[in-house]
């Protein structure tokens, strides 16, 4: 299985969780899976490689440029000897806050980031994929309901859920599944980057109590991978300690 951002960003935070990515990786191969790990960052792919030993082959690519979405499902399928699942879990929040925020560059690198990559890499790989092979994009609590106060990011993780819809449709063709997982404030380093330029993020509150971690993320996109899923497509499931309510 290939997952785009599959490597951690620590942000220079020596203790910083693992990403949801890293977390995929790690909970696959523990379920016998061979993951190719695709990260921009070589160091952050080559250390969730490293983690899962042999079962991980770290590829370098930056899915903002089409050339790379074509070239890392390439590179996936010949250094795991074929591809039978996708995780797209890359995603950038550029601008600043609110309408008055956006512009059209921002905007543009934002949506080349969190959807164009998203459908190029899919297009090269359904045709690869075989049957009873999946397909999982992570999107957002953000795509359900406003939270975030970037127009850009919102609507990228919203429009996720109608791309993974159409994806369904048209692997089942080949009984390959699509599904959306969803998560809400979850503690990653990303999430805690997040926190510091927004403290009262910490402060929402969530019905369960607590934020969750990666590795309840990673365990929820492993499953919609997993034979156990075999009958599920076009759903999106939402991690979020009952957040969106």
């Amino acid at each position: 299985m290939l997952v785009v951002g599959g490597g951690r960003q620590g942000h220079g935070d020596p203790h910083a969780p693992a990403g949801n990515g890293q977390a995929v990786c790690v909970l696959a191969a523990v379920e016998g899976a061979r993951v190719a790990v695709a990260d921009r960052d070589e160091a952050a792919a080559r250390e969730t490689a490293g983690m899962i030993g042999s079962a991980g082959v770290p590829l370098v690519a930056d899915v903002a440029d089409p050339v790379a979405c074509e070239r890392v499902v390439e590179e996936a399928a010949e250094g795991l000897g074929g591809l039978d699942g996708v995780v797209l879990n890359v995603g950038v929040g550029f601008g600043r806050l609110g309408l008055d925020g956006v512009e059209a560059h921002t905007w543009d690198k934002t949506l080349e980031v969190n959807l164009r990559s998203h459908v190029l890499v899919v297009k090269h790989a359904l045709p690869l994929l075989p049957p009873g092979g999946a397909i999982v994009f992570v999107s957002s609590t953000a795509a359900l309901r406003p939270g975030t106060r970037l127009p850009a990011y919102d609507a990228s993780k919203a429009a996720l859920l109608g791309l993974s819809r159409h994806v369904a449709l048209e692997g089942s063709r080949r009984q390959v599944r699509a599904n959306v997982v969803c998560p809400g404030l979850i503690d990653t380093p990303l999430g805690r980057r997040a926190s510091a330029g927004r403290p009262n993020r910490d402060r929402t509150p969530i019905p369960l109590g607590r934020q969750g971690t990666a590795w309840e993320v990673a365990r929820a996109i492993v499953f919609l991978l997993s034979d156990e899923a075999s009958y599920v497509t076009g759903q999106a499931l939402v991690v979020d300690g009952g957040l969106a309510m």
